[in-house]
């Protein structure tokens, strides 16, 4: 199998953290050279190693953001 290139562009947060340290975070990665996309996933300390994870494009998280805005002002 081949190996993935990727590149933390910028960290934009962390989400949340386990007990033995792992971190889900939300970042802008470059995966194989390709054009920055918005990833969240769990990653260990240093970056070392990473979770199975979700990479959204620009229009994605704008559909993302409306979809949640919408679901808060509805009444449960």
């Amino acid at each position: 199998m081949a190996e993935i290139q990727y590149e933390i562009v910028k960290t934009i947060g962390v989400l949340s953290e386990s007990a033995k340290g792992w971190k889900k975070e939300l970042n802008l990665v470059r995966w194989n050279n390709r054009e920055p996309k918005y990833d969240i996933r769990d990653w260990a300390p240093n970056h070392e190693k990473m979770g199975k994870g979700i990479t959204l494009s620009d229009e994605e998280v704008e559909q993302l953001k409306l979809l949640l805005h919408e679901n808060n002002n509805q009444s449960l």
